[in-house]
């Protein structure tokens, strides 16, 4: 099923929020504290045109946060909500890296040709990174 995506805008931020707290909020426990996206402003990233939002008729389904680097597109964080997931959301909204803990994101990403290519810790969070690479 194909998506419609689109730029978040500043009308979207508490949309945005939402969507992260909901995605998130199950790994607070296993993790022992908020993962990484529920602490970056979203104000910000909208601002920069770093937000994607996915619009389904319920509100905002999921959103990409894709930041540029000098050499590459990092996909910093994908968050779908929990009424669109068994979408196909995920499918589309791809991300490279998730928390060592969320062993389900990794699986996940790992069925899809993703490799993982090292771990470390990154604001105090220990992080999976993981690339795919495209024809």
């Amino acid at each position: 099923m194909p998506f419609e995506h689109r730029m978040a805008s500043q009308s979207d931020l508490a949309a945005v929020q939402a969507v992260v707290r909901d995605a998130y909020t199950p790994y607070v426990s296993s993790i022992g504290r908020k993962p990484g996206p529920m602490l970056d402003d979203y104000e910000a990233h909208i601002n920069a045109g770093r937000v994607t939002v996915v619009d389904l008729d319920a509100g905002i389904g999921g959103i990409l946060v894709l930041i540029p680097e000098s050499d590459a597109m990092l996909l910093d964080n994908v968050a779908v909500a929990p009424s669109a997931q068994g979408l196909g959301l995920g499918r589309e909204l791809m991300a490279l890296y998730t928390h060592e803990r969320m062993a389900r994101n990794i699986e996940y990403y790992s069925r899809i040709g993703y490799v993982e290519t090292h771990r470390a810790e990154e604001n105090g969070l220990k992080r999976v990174f993981m690339a795919k690479s495209l024809p």
